[in-house]
């Protein structure tokens, strides 16, 4: 599926399309995709809400496939493997930010299915340094979630500075947050849910939460940490008012809406704001690692790639129950 110009989803601007199979270069692989997640920053893209760096282009950064070729210099995979792309795609390991462990600030970094083409399609390249094993333990369509929504939440969880014993806020509960709060429930903290839709609350529950509202409604007890997954800036400040002193507030979002006016007496007492931007591929091993171990155990719907246009329409509209995956 292509992307030639961006346009609302209620228009279908992806547009399926034949391209000629790709040629692995010296350190890439040729990947035979078998499922690509749906994420919000592929809506982003789609929608023009990130300006676009690549056009035409095939979005999807959430991919599980089969190595099906490499280039020469490929050492550590072969033929066969089965492998996982997430968003970011190649860094340049000079710049300052890579020479101090902070490659998901590369001032030159690509992302796949924005800068590169991605996983809705048969075919994607990948760089040998940017791809994963999956553990064995997840199918491909259970796989595909974690590559973004898992390792970008997980990155969200540590930076959130939470503690084992502690309460935890998740605020919308999409394709990440169901898979982090499996993770905060495995090393003993207690997570309270925020969202809208009752049908995630019920789901939160489901998975362990000790309690699921919405974002107006006040919790039984404060927040030591809490994360923003929704992309609506109006909720750091419902989060901020039920946050602890000293608390931090992790938004784990690539776009939002405008945050409003803050009262200065809701951050005084030391409560911290931060974003979260990408990941490095210390992220993604440890993430991948943890969940095979944990065993996360992700929702997913399974669609057909013809069906993107109408995927990315309902997850604009209400989202699904965990993570949509589209499959070639």
């Amino acid at each position: 599926m292509v992307l030639k110009e961006p346009g609302s989803v209620t228009s279908a601007p992806l547009q399926m399309t034949d391209l000629e199979r790709p040629s692995p270069g010296e350190n890439e692989i040729l990947i035979r995709v078998k499922a690509c997640g749906v994420c919000h920053t592929d809506l982003h893209i789609v929608e023009g809400e990130l300006k676009s760096h690549k056009l035409p282009v095939v979005p999807g950064h959430q991919v599980v496939g089969i190595v099906e070729e490499i280039g020469h210099d490929v050492k550590h995979l072969k033929p066969g493997d089965r492998v996982g792309v997430g968003w970011l795609h190649h860094t340049c390991g000079a710049c300052e930010f890579c020479q101090k462990g902070r490659e998901n600030l590369c001032n030159f970094a690509s992302f796949t299915g924005y800068d590169s083409d991605g996983g809705y399609a048969e075919y994607v390249l990948g760089q040998e340094n940017f791809t994963f094993h999956i553990p064995e333990n997840f199918s491909d369509e259970e796989a595909a979630p974690l590559l973004c929504a898992g390792i970008i939440g997980y990155r969200a969880y540590r930076l959130s500075s939470i503690k084992t014993g502690e309460c935890l806020g998740l605020y919308g509960f999409g394709a990440s947050a169901h898979l982090i709060l499996q993770v905060a429930l495995h090393q003993g903290c207690e997570v309270f849910v925020f969202t809208r839709s009752p049908e995630h609350r019920q789901l939160a529950l489901e998975l362990g939460a000790r309690w699921a509202g919405r974002a107006e409604e006040t919790p039984p007890t404060q927040m030591d940490s809490s994360i923003l997954f929704a992309p609506a800036g109006h909720l750091v400040l419902k989060a901020l008012r039920v946050l602890k002193k000293g608390g931090t507030l992790a938004l784990a979002v690539i776009h939002s809406t405008p945050i409003p006016k803050i009262i200065y007496s809701l951050l005084y007492p030391e409560r911290t704001i931060r974003s979260v931007a990408n990941f490095t591929r210390q992220d993604a091993s440890e993430f991948l690692s943890l969940a095979g171990k944990i065993p996360i155990r992700p929702r997913v719907q399974t669609f057909p790639l013809s069906q993107a246009n109408s995927i990315l329409q309902k997850l604009k509209e209400k989202g699904f129950q965990g993570s949509a995956v589209l499959t070639p």
